[in-house]
């Protein structure tokens, strides 16, 4: 291992300063042959020089150069123990910064709401970091990257022209709970704009379905059980949106399928959703921006999701 490679370095270091001299214990074999005192006598030595040689390890944030941790003092000789350590530090800093992208969406008078931008701690990078440091090392840079949403104003203009993929679902609109959930959620996602590279999460975007925001209760499938709970319908939104996706070429990373069949969109064309636990997402891979788009009658019982782009875009590919 290198933490090992680090400790011969420790070694060297110590023996320099404690006055020891290379020459005089490795010039000839017969120096090999030392006497168990010898040996105590050098591990005091190097213990006495290595604490001499502890020091405060700083993470720092180049972004606004501030110094997020510090370790001191730094102990390789437990290997297993060390990396245990820095294995659950690099958990705790990517809890600290990663989040993921809010895409921009277009307001109701025409223009554009930015959205956030992804932030992304390097776990493997930064583990390997901690694993190859020395006692020379003061400073690690953490490997954060960020990624703002890739659209513009400009390049959201006309984004309805052009449908690329659409769905339809059908509902009973005299389920009023039901019926609201769908509303509530298909509104959620509308007009969301998607640059090239740009990702949806569906449970960033509509949130959790709970009664504070008007949702209702309504049937929902629990462990292939229909039960009752707040924001039954909504995964009938996230369904007929994944169909759209679907028929639109783009990218899906995360799916989910009901533990029961449902009757909005053939076995297998579901997509279920649980705030906290299962998401469905997906991204623009395509190198132009695009949009989404909800059509929902409430009286006919009907929702259809768009995913929409500009014709000089379409055209062009």
């Amino acid at each position: 291992m290198r933490l090992k490679k680090k400790m011969v370095l420790l070694l060297g270091i110590s023996l320099f300063l404690s006055g020891c001299s290379s020459l005089e214990i490795f010039e000839s074999k017969e120096a090999l042959h030392v006497s168990v005192n010898d040996v105590n006598h050098l591990n005091k030595q190097i213990k006495v020089s290595t604490k001499e040689f502890e020091h405060e390890l700083s993470l720092i944030d180049r972004r606004d150069q501030t110094v997020i941790k510090s370790l001191k003092p730094f102990d390789y000789s437990d290997e297993a123990k060390y990396m245990e350590e820095m294995n659950a530090l690099v958990k705790e800093l990517a809890l600290k910064y990663d989040q993921p992208m809010l895409p921009a969406r277009i307001s109701n008078e025409g223009s554009l709401i930015n959205g956030q931008k992804r932030v992304i701690l390097d776990e493997v990078i930064l583990l390997e970091q901690l694993q190859n440091v020395s006692v020379f090392d003061k400073e690690i840079d953490l490997p954060i990257t960020e990624t703002e949403p890739n659209v513009t104003m400009e390049t959201a203009l006309g984004l309805e022209e052009v449908i690329l993929g659409s769905y339809s679902t059908r509902f009973n609109p005299s389920v009023k709970g039901r019926t609201t959930n769908i509303a509530l959620s298909a509104r959620e996602i509308d007009q969301i704009v998607l640059g090239p590279g740009d990702r949806f999460y569906f449970n960033l975007i509509v949130g959790d379905s709970t009664p504070d925001k008007g949702y209702q209760l309504a049937t929902v499938i629990e462990n292939k059980q229909f039960v009752t709970g707040y924001g039954g319908g909504i995964c009938q939104t996230s369904s007929t949106l994944y169909n759209a996706v679907e028929k639109a070429g783009l990218e899906i990373i995360e799916l989910h399928h009901h533990s029961k069949d449902v009757g909005y969109v053939p076995k297998g064309k579901d997509a279920t959703i649980a705030y906290g636990f299962k998401d469905f997402k997906f991204v623009n891979n395509k190198d132009y921006p695009i949009a989404i788009n909800t059509v929902m009658d409430e009286r006919a019982g009907t929702l259809e999701v768009q995913i929409t782009s500009a014709g000089r875009f379409v055209a062009g590919q």
